[in-house]
């Protein structure tokens, strides 16, 4: 496990107080040369289903972080506090640790968190962009966000997190699953499976109140789900006016399969046993927690 805070002297990404994209680049391949064009196709997807432009939509995300900067350094103690003896806490917790990059670094709001693979290498890259938009640098919002991001990584590392799916409805059921296996990697870490750091103004209250119908909502639109149309995940988008539904969603159904296999079993499993699990989990429409 490797820590690396990139965030020491950003402002030379900036001119004038706005951001620089071409001088965002040189830092960008100061970190590894892949995660420019790794970073900007993500952004040019997003940019191209025309829900969002980078003008209207990213620019004032990246140059809130040039005036934020008090915000910025509170997000750099909290990460340097965090990391500190994290490689011992996930041993104590799992008897494992993760072969992983940490990185704290300027994005293109490719997300708070984001698990990749670049040259065999994996990283954990944590935007301090979306951190900031999301409010997520405080203590427990941003220990939340790690853990959840190296809940990716211990899936990817001892079981299969990323499979060659065939359609469009396995492909967020998948989804559904990998985000649960990172929330309940989350909460066991945190040491409390009540706790969500998307949690805000009375939102895991009111999904608590309306699981049954946000599970057999999520199983009727698996036919005719997008990226486009999909209100489960992410902070653009919205079920019934609530953010990030299909993070709770992921934790209690992985709570429910884990209370028939252990963690560990469940790391290698394929969109059929996925599939049939979230049948039961759809069907048990009075479990309880």
């Amino acid at each position: 496990m490797n820590i690396l805070n990139t965030l020491t002297d950003i402002s030379n990404i900036y001119k004038d107080g706005s951001f620089d994209i071409h001088k965002w680049e040189k830092y960008i391949n100061l970190i590894n040369p892949k995660l420019y064009q790794l970073c900007f196709d993500d952004m040019s997807e997003s940019i191209s289903t025309g829900l969002v432009s980078f003008e209207k939509d990213y620019l004032p995300i990246l140059n809130n972080v040039f005036i934020q900067k008090e915000e910025v350094n509170r997000a750099i103690k909290y990460f340097d506090i965090l990391t500190n003896g994290l490689e011992r806490e996930l041993i104590k917790k799992f008897n494992k640790s993760v072969d992983v990059e940490i990185v704290l670094y300027l994005g293109l709001c490719n997300g708070a968190g984001w698990v990749t693979k670049v040259d065999d290498k994996v990283f954990c890259l944590l935007g301090i962009e979306k951190i900031i938009e999301l409010n997520w640098q405080g203590l427990n919002e941003f220990r939340g966000l790690l853990y959840h991001e190296l809940g990716h990584v211990f899936h990817n590392q001892y079981g299969v997190l990323e499979r060659k799916i065939e359609s469009n409805k396995d492909t967020f059921l998948w989804q559904l699953f990998t985000e649960g296996v990172a929330m309940y990697f989350e909460q066991m870490l945190f040491g409390d499976f009540e706790y969500f750091h998307q949690d805000c103004n009375g939102w895991k209250l009111w999904c608590e109140d309306n699981l049954n119908q946000i599970k057999i909502d999520f199983y009727n639109d698996l036919n005719s789900m997008t990226f486009e149309n999909q209100r489960y995940f992410g902070d653009w988008v919205k079920y019934y006016s609530h953010s990030d539904v299909g993070y709770f969603l992921a934790a209690k159904f992985i709570r429910f399969v884990c209370k028939k296999y252990s963690f560990d079993k469940i790391l290698i499993f394929d969109i059929d046993k996925v599939s049939d699990l979230y049948i039961e989990f759809v069907e048990q429409s009075k479990f309880k927690f």
